[in-house]
């Protein structure tokens, strides 16, 4: 198998917002939720989720309330906020915009300069 390749510096908060867009879920649903919407090709270590996760609360972007999981244990439920969706929105232009750049930097070929 190909070795894991590492994420940008900030690219994890986008990934876990974007995660928690699509539904409330607890931590290390949101660590499965990116795994399965990768197809597997990211793995994120529960070392960098859980400080993350924190991160984004403090900041506003997701707010969390205690609920049962499904093995029946307490779990701390994250759910977006409105300023979240807002930062969610502007880092996925602003992600896509970087994309096309470098994609047609590394698409240029000596007669096109």
């Amino acid at each position: 198998m190909a070795k894991q390749l590492e994420l940008l510096q900030g690219t994890l908060d986008m990934l876990i917002l974007k995660a928690v867009s699509l539904g409330p879920m607890h931590g290390y649903g949101v660590l499965l939720r990116i795994q399965q919407i990768s197809k597997d090709r990211l793995e994120i270590q529960q070392g960098s989720l859980y400080p993350a996760l924190y991160r984004l609360e403090h900041q506003g972007l997701l707010q969390s309330e205690w609920g049962e999981s499904e093995n029946n244990r307490n779990a701390k439920y994250y759910s977006l906020t409105a300023a979240g969706r807002r930062q969610l929105k502007e880092e996925t232009r602003d992600w896509n915009r970087m994309a096309d750049i470098i994609t047609g930097i590394l698409n240029t070929v000596p007669e096109e300069i």
